[in-house]
């Protein structure tokens, strides 16, 4: 038996070095298989593991699945950005699928409280692939996964699938996949290369991990700002699985990862139940992983503490998520510190945990469907014992994020109700224009997670962000309500669909038309008037007539001076109200009342925004992708996503803004410094942060200067506490408020004079000689939610948020923090986009020369 053991092992590391593996090698042998069911190598021309699958073979070989199977339903949930479809297969027996919308229905009751489980209540599992596209071996192993789920033949797998909804999804990122295979197929040779150095393992920049724009969409199950999370979410609603898995890779070095996860960091608001049963699936994964010869671990490394990852937003809303992590071959064959890991194998692994998932979950079936049931239950007993009876939050003067906030909260599922009478709550005074979010519904504990604060917590270390409390991301006001006030509010009828909130056209005018700068949309609105080549103004001062005052930063667009564009202004102007949800008002006089009259001299002509990003070699993606973005989807401008090197050769006088996000920018060679630092003295404007502003600063083109980094001197320590103590000190994502210069051109639209900030980082400026260069500056006391050190909480406090510096007719704008964090910090987007659209006119005396 040893012996046979031994070759077969022999045998499959044989098949890995050529990069091919008969699926019978993948396949499990104590069952059958139909023959009219086409295997993936009969309809993509290769076996399994042989390429790298692209996502368009993965979509074909899934429809003729879908096709030939009475197993099998194929449903588009939406596209990608690139236009990909993302899919699921709906896997089920013949019979359940002639019954799907009534299984579904009754299903769902069991997340509304109204229901609980009978013996015949179906599970519903679902099974996701990839979500970072160059961490293939996932979408590879769908491959098989339905394969074995269209033609497996036997006892177990007729009980499997009578008991079972199975939602298999291979592709959660198709753009990244797309990338990914690209790139190592196109390098792949016939004798495989496993040195580490070859370039089928060095991506281009910015790699197959993210989407269209950069984003990694693991990040984005609770921001869900992009389409496939969208459509992911609506999909993951309808259903409400029982159990999720999530399938990713990790360094070549490493072994396969499974939860629980490192105990002590998992989400507070996890019920011990959850823990419980993840704990009784992984005995079946590691049954799986020995059984093959795979080395494992499962409780150290990775957490289940930020809720918007694939394996822990499930386990707030009443499933149970997993995350798998397989090293990666990067490519088809790489050498790691066991010898070498080739794509087969990294594949088979997500294989066996994929079948081993299916295995725990129709065994546990009664009590994971009961778990269910109990969660819901419990949710609403502990919404009844919570102080805390309801959340409200609004906006009068930019309703347009509050929108994009109910937006957010609609798509978890959670019930909006709008405020019918104008309420007052401590100081704060809330609208008919505000909403409220009882606790005391089945989405309690994710409500709690979406809007608490926390700065406690039971571990220093976190694998992603300590906080994410969405009103602070939106900057909007918010307030608590406990059971007196909550009971005096009085509420409408419950949101079905959050409508984008339209402004309207106050006036008619043959002089002037002015809009105040508080809205969202306020940049995009810009850009309608001098896309149409409309002279257009920002009025630095306030201008009050007899029939309202209008806030400093108002956007003017006077009609006197160009009479012969009148009807191109009225059509704009409309747009303007009901396309960006801004009032927009009709002036007859010039005249004030009170601040300036509108021919003011502190009203400057506006210019249009000619954007660059710098991008490449040594940038974040990530940030490089929020800013084109934001650009691009919400603010329809057009961006030029520059390459960092092309500064060193590149005449830039096309552009008058520049973006460096964070990054090390070494391609920049003297040249481009020089190029770079000419362009901005003849009037361009740079806006920066983190690593992009100490470049800047590095480089003598800013004046910012940054704090050095304080060694830890206290003595002896504890080598097991190393990595501990170390961590301890990493600012991985913690919210704080800082004091906002509301007369500044970067606050303009900001409706108070504090604001919270994002970080993720312990680069920290000093205040600039200059005291008007430091418009935002921290708090004394910062720190509003989220974990961070005293030692660092100490070196932050009543430091510069942002620092303005001249170089002549330019400016260069540094953020300490990156303004557009994962595409969900709308309050932020405005410090950002003020800098572009006023940054220029900030006065040379307001800026550190």
């Amino acid at each position: 038996m040893k012996k046979l053991i031994l070759s077969l092992v022999l045998l499959f590391l044989a098949w890995i070095t050529l990069g091919q593996t008969p699926i019978e090698d993948y396949l499990p042998q104590n069952v059958s298989y139909d023959l009219a069911i086409p295997t993936p190598e009969e309809i993509l021309g290769y076996e399994v593991g042989e390429w790298h699958v692209s996502h368009d073979q993965l979509v074909s070989y899934m429809r003729e699945l879908a096709r030939v199977s009475d197993r099998i339903a194929l449903q588009e949930y939406g596209h990608s950005y690139e236009h990909r479809p993302l899919m699921v297969l709906v896997i089920t027996s013949p019979e359940n699928h002639l019954n799907l919308e009534a299984i579904r229905s009754e299903h769902v009751q069991l997340a509304n409280t109204k229901g609980s489980p009978s013996d015949d209540s179906k599970l519903v599992h679902y099974m996701g692939y990839s979500v970072h596209g160059n961490e293939a071996s996932g979408s590879n192993a769908a491959l098989l996964a339905a394969y074995y789920l269209a033609a497996a033949q036997g006892p177990w797998v007729d009980r499997l699938l009578s008991e079972t909804v199975i939602l298999l999804d291979p592709s959660f990122n198709p753009d990244g996949l797309q990338r990914f295979s690209t790139w190592v197929n196109m390098h792949k040779s016939a004798n495989l290369v496993s040195d580490p150095s070859s370039r089928e393992f060095d991506e281009a920049w910015p790699g197959g991990r993210t989407n269209h724009y950069w984003f990694d969409l693991n990040r984005d199950w609770m921001p869900v700002q992009h389409p496939e999370s969208k459509g992911r979410l609506s999909l993951y609603h309808r259903w409400k699985p029982n159990i999720l898995t999530d399938h990713h890779e990790m360094g070549s070095n490493s072994t396969f990862f499974f939860q629980p996860g490192v105990p002590s960091r998992k989400y507070p608001l996890t019920p011990q139940n959850n823990v419980t049963l993840t704990e009784k699936i992984a005995q079946y994964h590691a049954a799986a992983l020995d059984s093959v010869g795979s080395l494992y671990y499962s409780k150290e490394g990775f957490d289940d503490f930020y809720v918007g990852k694939g394996s822990t937003y499930p386990d707030m809303n009443g499933a149970v998520g997993i995350l798998f992590e397989q090293a990666s071959a990067r490519g088809h064959l790489q050498e790691n510190q066991f010898g070498s890991i080739g794509f087969p194998e990294a594949i088979r692994n997500h294989f066996v945990t994929s079948l081993s998932t299916l295995k725990a979950a129709n065994d546990l079936r009664a009590d994971l469907l009961k778990h269910q049931s109990l969660f819901y239950q419990e949710s609403i007993k502990l919404a009844g014992a919570d102080p805390v009876k309801a959340y409200i939050f609004g906006s009068e003067g930019d309703p347009a994020r509050a929108f994009h906030l109910m937006e957010v909260l609609h798509r978890h599922d959670i019930l909006i109700y709008p405020v019918e009478k104008n309420i007052k709550k401590g100081t704060q005074a809330y609208s008919t224009g505000s909403y409220v979010i009882p606790t005391n519904q089945p989405q309690y504990r994710l409500i709690k997670a979406l809007f608490e604060t926390r700065t406690s917590f039971q571990d220093s270390l976190f694998y992603d962000v300590s906080t994410w409390t969405l009103p602070l991301a939106f900057n909007l006001k918010y307030d608590e309500l406990g059971a007196r006030d909550y009971v005096q509010t009085q509420l409408g009828e419950v949101i079905a669909t959050p409508q984008f909130p339209k402004g309207r056209v106050v006036g008619s005018s043959d002089y002037a038309y002015l809009f105040e700068p508080n809205g969202y949309y306020t940049p995009r609105a810009i850009m309608r008037l001098l896309k149409a080549g409309i002279v257009t103004e920002v009025n630095h001062s306030i201008h009050t007539d007899r029939d309202r005052s209008y806030a400093r930063g108002s956007i003017v667009i006077p009609v006197g001076v160009q009479r012969d564009k009148r009807d191109i202004i009225e059509a704009i102007i409309q747009e303007i109200a009901v396309l960006d949800g801004i009032n927009v008002y009709g002036l007859n006089t010039g005249l004030a009342i009170g601040g300036s009259d509108l021919g003011t001299r502190q009203a400057e002509v506006l210019t249009m925004p000619k954007v660059a990003v710098l991008v490449g070699d040594g940038v974040d993606s990530n940030e490089a992708g929020e800013v084109w973005h934001l650009l691009d989807q919400r603010m329809d401008m057009q961006v030029t996503l520059l390459p960092v090197e092309a500064l060193n050769r590149t005449d830039l006088s096309r552009y008058n803004r520049i973006v460096m996000t964070d990054g090390n920018y070494r391609a920049i060679t003297d040249t481009g410094v020089e190029n770079l630092k000419q362009w901005v003295t003849r009037g361009g404007v740079i806006v920066s942060w983190k690593r992009g502003g100490k470049w800047l600063s590095d480089k003598e083109m800013s004046k910012v200067q940054y704090a050095k980094a304080v060694p830890d001197t206290t003595g002896y320590k504890k080598y097991l506490e190393l990595d501990q103590n170390r961590g301890a000190q990493v600012v991985g994502g913690a919210i704080f408020e800082a004091r906002v210069d509301l007369g500044h051109p970067l606050s303009y639209g900001l409706e108070s004079a504090q604001i919270p900030l994002f970080r993720d980082h312990s680069l920290m400026m000093k205040k600039a000689s200059n005291p008007y260069a430091y418009p935002i500056v921290y708090l004394d006391t910062p720190l509003l939610s989220g974990y961070i050190s005293d030692e660092r909480l100490k070196q932050i406090s009543a430091t510069p948020a942002v620092t303005i510096s001249a170089l002549r007719k330019g400016r260069i704008i540094t953020f300490a923090d990156n303004p557009n964090f994962r595409a969900f910090w709308y309050g932020t987007n405005k410090l950002f986009l003020n800098a572009l659209f006023f940054g220029q006119t900030i006065s040379s005396g307001a800026a550190e020369e």
